[in-house]
């Protein structure tokens, strides 16, 4: 029986192993079966002499080595033990993102974030943008087919930027970020950054930028000469997408009722007002980077006079339970004078975000309380239902959680990632 597609196959498993506890993984077959039965699986790290846990891609190669690139360099396996090949072995750069053995000659290609390598009788040959016509140097994948080697690199893939796109506590950019933050400036891609952090809090990029001439681009900034909120009552219709807590899909959720009410031939726009939200959108203010006095006026910005049909579907932020956030939810509410609020809901959790001994409002209480409070500026205000992530539960569990959902609120209930007929429900109540 030939034995490299088992080979395969275990190497599969440890690829994906690897994502859940770190470094790498590889499974042993019990017997000679046509499947490989799993019944151990032996971890590499830290302890075999991996420089880091951060695995990018395995390789089995054709003479028995097992090839891994990590984020700090390349490790082989070879005679039972793992080595490290690194920038002081002639790599051109330390984080290896894909590798692909030639079947003629045995060569290994490697792919780097600056250039691509070729490893052939021990010694390292390296290809980047000024030496060999990469269209750019950081290579995203490797092809061998017949005597051709496709390169796929960000240029090829037509990437010009590359997005800081995380939620981190306080949105701030770490120092620790700066090295690897330069290596995609030098590899010719802008940065688009939706933290708050700003350029001039980090000298060496900074510079860096200067250098290449490439692009720093903050979208955590707000415009300029935003006013002071007025209360006065403007055209069109809004809905605002409010939560229990943070960061359980109050931008997807606008997202969704805004794609469903087009879908109708309802005129609506989605408004974002977060940073991820605005590079969806390509435009939006960051609610959480405007001074405190004038976010009732920067929400009335977002959300001007509109035609008396029109919807504007807002981005919630924040929840106005929360110890941490609730200013930013506030001044978000008054400011949209929603006349339709969506409460986002996860059930299972049970503390908020980042707090200890916070628990989660009910869904009652949320509707309450931000009804009372949106009728500050909009009497109107009604909630026209619930969204629920469902993401973590089962089918069954689910449909309980939607019937629960209803049950308290009397309201429709839906996960709006889960399109059918409990979405249908939710999007004519807001409707209605």
């Amino acid at each position: 029986m030939n034995n490299a597609p088992l080979q395969g196959i275990r190497i599969l498993a440890a690829t994906l192993a690897m994502t859940v506890g770190g470094g790498i993984y590889a499974a042993t077959p019990s017997q000679n079966l046509p499947f490989p039965l799993l019944e151990k699986f032996e971890s590499f790290g830290l302890k075999d002499g991996f420089p880091t846990h951060k695995v990018h891609c395995v390789l089995p190669a054709s003479d028995g080595k097992l090839w891994v690139g990590t984020w700090k360099g390349l490790m082989v396996r070879e005679n039972g033990k793992f080595r490290k090949i690194g920038v002081e072995d002639g790599l051109s750069q330390q984080m290896v993102v894909c590798l692909v053995e030639d079947p003629r000659t045995g060569d290994l290609w490697i792919g780097t974030m600056r250039g691509l390598n070729r490893y052939s009788a021990g010694r390292i040959t390296t290809f980047t943008q000024t030496s060999s016509g990469l269209p750019n140097n950081v290579v995203y994948g490797l092809e061998i087919m017949g005597d051709t080697l496709w390169v796929a690199t960000a240029a090829g893939l037509g990437a010009k930027s590359l997005v800081i796109g995380v939620a981190s506590v306080g949105g701030t950019l770490p120092e620790s970020w700066t090295d690897a933050l330069i290596e995609a400036l030098e590899a010719g891609l802008d940065i688009v950054s939706g933290m708050h952090t700003p350029l001039s809090a980090l000298p060496r990029l900074e510079m860096a930028v200067r250098r290449t001439g490439r692009r720093f681009i903050e979208v955590r900034r707000p415009p300029a000469g935003l006013p002071v909120g007025t209360g006065l009552k403007r055209t069109g219709k809004r809905l605002l997408t409010v939560g229990t807590d943070c960061a359980l899909g109050k931008k997807y959720t606008a997202l969704a009722l805004t794609r469903a009410f087009q879908d109708k031939g309802i005129a609506a726009d989605f408004r974002a007002t977060g940073q991820t939200g605005i590079m969806i959108a390509g435009s939006g203010i960051p609610m959480d980077a405007v001074i405190s006095d004038f976010l009732a006026g920067a929400a009335e910005c977002l959300s001007p006079d509109a035609a008396p049909d029109h919807w504007d579907v807002i981005e919630g932020q924040g929840s106005l339970l929360h110890p941490a956030y609730a200013g930013v939810s506030l001044g978000l509410l008054h400011g949209s004078q929603p006349d339709v609020i969506v409460v986002c809901h996860e059930p299972g959790r049970i503390d908020m975000l980042g707090t200890a001994n916070y628990t989660l409002p009910t869904l009652t209480e949320t509707i309450e309380l931000n009804l009372r409070l949106a009728r500050r500026t909009n009497p109107s205000a009604r909630c026209a239902g619930i969204s629920l992530n469902t993401s973590a539960l089962t089918a069954e569990q689910t449909q309980a959680a939607f019937e629960a959902a209803e049950r308290e609120t009397g309201l429709p209930a839906a996960d709006p990632m889960k399109a059918g007929g409990t979405l249908d429900r939710l999007v004519s109540s807001c409707l209605a």
